[in-house]
């Protein structure tokens, strides 16, 4: 038995409608998760994230740190170590994307794990920012000795001497094989001592590859061929 035109053109456009509508109400939707702490961070599909920032941060912060002196000065009163004090400029992103909020995640990260290590005291983000907006100055600039001069007589005054300035730069090297790539997150730390100028850098890299399906994933690791 064939339908009549007319019926089967009305049957298609009822069954195109309903498929519309189907996908409307998906897209209407959205759903989530609490992570527990033991499940392992989401994986960014199209660029760094969660998975690539915290691992960085964790590694960058423990190497640099291991390598400085745990002792403190003393203080002559009580005779007891006075952790040094770290003045933390902020996160310089060179990367290849645009990290959006992850920027100011991260320099929380970073601030927090040097103010918990016990080795040194962390310096108030609002303190910092205050002291450079007082002299128009970017952290770039502190590197301009004059520039050093006036911002630490500024932080002074307002009661927060430091004796080291933090630096932490993003960067990224992508590498191209037809429709796959490859991008290494870098992410160094540089620790400046104002009384010796002496600098310390420490780094940690994440690679990871992006694809356009999950074959292509396959074929690039795990396929006999890529052996």
């Amino acid at each position: 038995m064939f339908l009549r035109p007319s019926a089967s053109c009305l049957l298609f456009s009822t069954v195109t409608v309903v498929g519309l509508l189907a996908l409307a109400g998906c897209r209407s939707h959205q759903y989530a998760h609490v992570l527990k702490d033991h499940q392992q961070d989401m994986v960014g599909s199209h660029e760094a994230g969660a998975e690539t920032f915290n691992s960085l941060v964790d590694e960058s912060v423990s190497k640099l740190l291991s390598r400085q002196a745990p002792e403190g000065t003393v203080e002559e009163l009580s005779g007891e170590p006075l952790s040094k004090r770290i003045c933390f400029v902020g996160v310089e992103n060179y990367s290849s994307e645009d990290i959006g909020d992850f920027k100011d995640q991260l320099f929380e990260q970073i601030d927090a794990s040097v103010a918990t290590s016990g080795q040194f005291q962390t310096i108030s983000t609002r303190y910092v920012e205050n002291g450079l907006r007082q002299l128009r100055l970017v952290p770039g600039d502190l590197m301009v000795p004059q520039n050093m001069r006036s911002f630490s007589s500024v932080m002074e005054q307002n009661g927060q001497p430091f004796d080291y300035l933090l630096f932490a730069k993003l960067t990224s090297g992508t590498t191209e094989s037809n429709k796959s790539y490859q991008r290494d997150y870098l992410l160094t730390l540089e620790l400046v001592d104002l009384n010796t100028g002496r600098s310390d850098k420490e780094s940690a890299k994440v690679r990871k590859g992006y694809h356009s399906s999950r074959v292509g994933s396959w074929m690039k690791y795990s396929s006999p061929l890529a052996r």
